[in-house]
């Protein structure tokens, strides 16, 4: 989440990877699917064990990098999931939004201290370099082939629905469904822990939050708005992974049947 190239070959990368589809809620929730058991295409959509290290390793140098985010990709990894499920989205974007959950900052890597925790407001010249770190990200894992239907979220989570985001200034239905899934979770959990230049913000106050900046037109409103609704019934019942102040990063396999059980209470 942010404080507060080439855009045609981007615009036609969010048309064609990730697709738009319904949001429904069904009134939250009838019993869920079962896309997230452990035996179902969710966990042999990709080769596991070769992914899962590098994942590993990527996550831990972002959040070794910075105190303030640690634990924060392995919760948006269970939120993304949730809010997928809650939206009935097939298992492949499932898995898609909990890998990118992990990886989605990991352009931040080469974002100087100086910047990256700098307590106040970031002059023109730092924005410039935050901003770039989505960019970054997507070509740091561009070389991994099993990593090829994550790149439109690592580029474009901070994109905004009136085209006022970044890296591409795509706008709408041009930014990537599963793009705008993960940064509503990925703001929700940035406003409720606290960062260099901010205080943690309540639940409450980080949903009033949520509404007010789709209200703006920065988010997509029927995503938003389900998250919203749902995330009393169902995020509340996610275990936090961590405890005390030591934050490593679980195995994905393990995660995800933890993520399963509470989704399944």
């Amino acid at each position: 989440m942010n404080r507060h190239g080439d855009k045609q070959a981007s615009k036609q990368t969010a048309r064609t990877v990730c697709k738009p589809a319904a949001v429904c809620d069904h009134s939250i929730l009838p019993p869920l699917p079962e896309a997230v058991h452990p035996d179902t295409p969710l966990m042999s959509a990709l080769p596991f064990s070769e992914t899962e290290a590098v994942l590993q390793s990527i996550a831990r140098m972002v959040e070794q990098r910075d105190s303030h985010t640690a634990g924060h990709c392995e919760r948006l990894a269970f939120s993304a999931v949730a809010l997928g499920v809650a939206m009935r989205l097939d298992s492949a974007s499932l898995l898609s939004l909990y890998v990118g959950g992990y990886v989605h900052d990991v352009g931040k890597v080469g974002v100087p201290d100086s910047v990256l925790f700098k307590p106040g407001k970031l002059t023109e010249e730092e924005w410039e370099i935050m901003r770039a770190h989505p960019v970054r990200g997507e070509e740091i894992c561009r070389p991994l082939k099993s990593l090829r239907t994550v790149l439109p979220l690592i580029r474009h989570h901070h994109e905004r629905w009136d085209g006022s985001g970044y890296p591409d200034g795509l706008c709408g239905t041009e930014i990537p469904l599963l793009a705008r899934v993960l940064q509503v979770v990925d703001i929700y959990d940035a406003l409720t822990h606290p960062r260099p230049y901010k205080h943690a913000y309540s639940s409450a106050h980080a949903l009033d939050i949520l509404q007010e900046e789709t209200d703006r037109g920065w988010r997509d409103s029927e995503i938003a708005s389900l998250f919203i609704r749902m995330h009393r019934n169902m995020l509340a019942k996610i275990a936090d992974p961590y405890s005390g102040d030591s934050a490593g990063t679980v195995s994905i396999g393990e995660s995800l049947c933890n993520l399963q059980t509470q989704l399944m209470q």
